[in-house]
């Protein structure tokens, strides 16, 4: 997932970006054409990718702010206040009202 960034404001947007369909394609033409050696590997490859793909935009969202929190050590409560002001750091062109709303679909969606 990767923000929408403005020239030099605050943005209350955050997009997601799914290509997991693409990835998922790909291993599915990958399969077809392997070895009988390589196919328990893709096999599993490709039920990860589709489980993924299967995933909400609020679980995508969770998964994403645990991952910067995580990156920028953050090891608190993830519904706290320091959750946000974790996240702002992180990521600096975040309005709180992002935060916020990321926030709350980290804690929508437990781990």
């Amino acid at each position: 997932m990767t923000a929408i960034w403005g020239r030099g404001r605050k943005i209350d947007a955050v997009l997601t970006v799914r290509d997991a369909d693409v990835i998922a394609a790909t291993l599915r033409q990958a399969l077809a054409q392997a070895s009988p050696r390589e196919r328990p590997g893709l096999e599993r490859a490709l039920a990860l990718v589709e489980s993924t793909a299967a995933a909400s935009e609020s679980r995508l969202r969770a998964r994403w702010v645990r991952a910067r929190l995580a990156a920028a050590g953050f090891t608190g409560d993830i519904a706290s206040v320091a959750a946000v002001k974790a996240l702002r750091q992180a990521e600096p062109r975040l309005s709180l009202l992002a935060a916020v709303q990321l926030q709350k679909a980290a804690v929508a969606n437990p781990e």
